[in-house]
């Protein structure tokens, strides 16, 4: 398997997704702009994503995915299924259970989640209604997480990449032809989230067929592999919450700050997310079930070029991607969300949320690839620990941050904390038995960091003022942002052919 064409392939997928991410966050700010509608729907939307990541995409798929690489390599097409089943089923029953807690306990989550919203009854009731809607997408979502485990595992790995576009095209049908329906217009949205939910799962189930892994109800958990991936999830679910503890503890900062910082905190990490999303993910997706693999056949030194390889390729392109990001910042907003309801204080205030993330986005994306070399060794202490490190570490600096940069701090210390994370999962990667630093590490971050200097200049000279950019007509920001991002590649990479980098080491990267 020929790695670049895989992560083309998932790449694509979730580049198109992301676009239509941005698509519907930019017909949501124009229907909805900036305001008490637009924060109690982000609270709302949140809570869901942030329990999914912690039952489904983030925990439950740490420790499913090393195990079920392993069944797949050393047991029967039948036991690997059986496995499936039975996890299914009991995911099944939990997210059943979780969910109508969720539902008949929405204002104490809302109590505990944003608490500066109790002072506004009617943000408060807003957010409470929604959140009711909303909820049940765990259940959803938990489920085609775990289907995108077992497709990515039989290497199917466009199809989970693309699955989000249909929660997306779910969000912009609702903004654009059913928010006047409702008597709270932004109730549309969290419809949306609901029947995205149902739309992203059903999407899968053809292909889960396809390749013979379709889950049975299975009531009988005396499987091995059943009980080993929860003993997994136990320190997965206790790492992943302590991140989302992060990000709930940075929503409750903002809802004491001024109307509208949720919002702007939510724009600002919509844009992060593209790039996160399309490398960070990417890579994470094809590097899990790989290592797994690799190390469960002892295959060491094809587990350690694996690292090497993601970190370099990661690397080579987040560095100019963040630096990117914080240059073209309201280039990028203003091209993205200036419409409608959105006003030229909200370009600024996403601006600086923006810039402020951009300082963490090498290491969000270097986590990505750093902690599934854990989870493939089936340790999810170390990750863990560090995540609890990074918690302490990241709330203190809110503390130090908020009272004088507001919910520009906010976004700092996220920014920070995924460097301080990314630092040490390296650190006690790199003091393990198994993972070796390959040479020319010194020699390839000096010519990256050389390349995306000399890009920095370009973009600084040719990007314009904000007057210029607010003054543009839709088509005008497009066309010149365009410009303005292949300018920015096309000197980056010039650069690096100048230094003599040689890009085609990544493309003939291939694994059995």
């Amino acid at each position: 398997m020929n790695l670049i064409k895989t992560f083309a392939s998932v790449g694509g997928m979730t580049t198109i997704s992301r676009i239509l991410g941005f698509i519907r966050d930019s017909i949501i700010a124009r229907v909805f702009g900036v305001g008490i509608a637009t924060d109690a729907f982000f609270v709302a939307f949140k809570i869901p994503n942030l329990l999914r990541r912690i039952s489904a995409e983030g925990a439950f798929t740490q420790a499913f995915v090393p195990i079920l690489a392993e069944y797949k390599t050393k047991k029967t097409k039948v036991e690997v299924n059986h496995l499936i089943s039975k996890v299914a089923t009991l995911l099944g029953i939990f997210l059943v259970l979780i969910t109508l807690l969720g539902v008949f306990g929405a204002p104490w989550l809302i109590y505990i989640s944003a608490p500066g919203f109790i002072s506004d009854p009617e943000k408060f009731n807003l957010t409470v209604d929604l959140l009711q809607i909303t909820f049940p997408y765990i259940f959803f979502i938990s489920l085609v997480s775990m289907a995108g485990g077992v497709l990515n595992t039989y290497g199917k790995f466009a199809v989970p990449a693309f699955t989000p576009v249909w929660l997306n095209v779910s969000f912009i049908i609702a903004a654009l032809y059913f928010s006047n329906i409702f008597d709270e217009p932004v109730k549309a949205l969290a419809w949306a989230v609901f029947f995205g939910g149902i739309l992203q799962l059903f999407f899968q189930i053809p292909f889960l067929k396809q390749i013979g892994c379709l889950p049975q109800i299975n009531f009988d958990l005396k499987d091995k592999g059943v009980w080993r991936i929860l003993k997994l999830m136990a320190p997965a679910i206790l790492g992943v919450s302590i991140m989302q503890i992060s990000l709930l503890i940075n929503t409750i900062f903002a809802s004491f700050l001024a109307s509208g910082s949720v919002s702007w905190l939510y724009y600002a990490d919509r844009l992060m997310e593209f790039p996160a999303g399309v490398l960070g993910v990417a890579l994470s997706t094809i590097l899990l079930p790989n290592l797994s693999k690799s190390f469960s056949r002892k295959k060491t030194k094809d587990y350690s070029d694996l690292v090497n390889w993601g970190l370099r390729f990661g690397i080579l392109l987040a560095v100019p991607a963040a630096t990117a990001l914080a240059i073209l910042a309201i280039p990028l907003i203003s091209t993205l969300f200036y419409y409608g309801a959105f006003t030229e204080k909200d370009i600024l205030m996403t601006q600086y949320a923006l810039t402020a993330y951009s300082v963490g986005l090498v290491g969000l994306i270097l986590i990505k690839i750093l902690a599934p070399a854990f989870y493939a060794q089936q340790n999810i202490k170390t990750p863990v620990k560090i995540a609890l490190f990074t918690l302490f570490c990241t709330q203190f600096m809110n503390l130090i941050f908020i009272g004088s940069l507001k919910h520009t701090g906010l976004a700092l210390a996220i920014g920070l904390g995924a460097c301080i994370n990314a630092g040490l999962l390296f650190y006690h990667l790199k003091k393990g038995k198994i993972f070796k630093l390959s040479a020319g590490w010194l020699m390839f971050l000096s010519k990256i960091v050389f390349a995306s200097s000399v890009m920095a200049l370009s973009l600084l000279y040719f990007k314009g003022t904000m007057d210029l950019w607010i003054n543009y007509s839709a088509f005008s920001r497009f066309t010149h942002l365009i410009v303005l991002i292949l300018l920015g590649g096309t000197v980056y990479f010039v650069i690096l052919r100048v230094c003599k980098l040689d890009i085609s080491e990544f493309f003939k990267k291939t694994i059995q």
